[in-house]
């Protein structure tokens, strides 16, 4: 059994990587699929937001964001995917 510290990590790299990967399906989808009621519900995404967070150190200053997610139903397979085959390698 994989201890406690070492699941967390995974897990955040299965949804990074399934996110990248369902945004790759996405645009796959929406370039080589015909207009129709399947691309709509495959391609369309929700939205949320973070940000912009601003961070003054005196003697530095930047600004992150805003940090944006987009989730539809071929990133959420993407996330199952990865960490499907994350499981069973490692």
């Amino acid at each position: 059994m994989t201890p406690r510290r070492e699941v967390i990590p995974r897990m955040v790299w299965a949804v990074v990587v399934g996110l990248f990967l369902g945004a790759l399906f996405t645009k796959i989808a929406v370039l080589y699929m015909p207009d129709s009621t399947a691309r709509e519900f495959l391609t369309t995404a929700v939205s949320a937001s973070l940000g912009p967070l601003s961070i003054d150190l005196i003697a530095v200053a930047f600004v992150i964001g805003p940090l944006t997610v987009s989730l539809n139903v071929l990133s959420i397979v993407a996330i199952l995917l990865v960490a499907l085959v994350m499981r069973s390698w490692f």
